[in-house]
């Protein structure tokens, strides 16, 4: 297959990929800590109405959402690309860092976990994709020898 049809789907899968991983810890959060008493957190509304009664332990699902789905689509998107992998990686990180960015500006949250979220989800997942991408690709290309 040609470079540029991988790396194409490269991205396409990276985000894929990355939005489930997103979504279902999205979706699973509520289970694992309850929101807190009378916030409807399926709207923006009332998010913004309860947000004052959220805790740090609250912020949890989100955060892991937006990291390990970051870290999931960028290293699907360094196994898939055909070539620049590691380029491929960050795009998926950028990426998805511009969505947190716009969800930053329209979801109320307080500036320390806007701070965190934007730091440490996005850039550094992409990061660690990549380190985690080249010691499988190294340790298969050792395998294979």
């Amino acid at each position: 297959m040609k470079h540029w049809v991988r790396n194409v789907a490269a991205v396409v899968a990276g985000l894929v990929v990355g939005s489930v991983v997103n979504m279902a810890i999205v979706a699973a959060g509520p289970a694992l800590v309850p929101p807190p008493a009378g916030v409807d957190t399926t709207t923006a509304e009332g998010l913004a109405a309860g947000i004052h009664l959220f805790q740090p332990k609250h912020f949890l699902s989100p955060f892991l959402a937006h990291a390990l789905g970051t870290l999931a689509g960028a290293f699907v998107a360094f196994l898939v690309a055909g070539s620049r992998k590691a380029a491929f990686a960050w795009t998926i990180g950028v990426l998805f860092l511009a969505g947190g960015i716009a969800a930053a500006v329209m979801i109320p949250a307080p500036a320390w976990f806007i701070a965190l979220d934007l730091l440490l989800a996005y850039l550094p997942m992409a990061w660690l994709a990549i380190l985690v991408g080249r010691r499988l690709s190294a340790s298969g290309a050792r395998a294979d020898a």
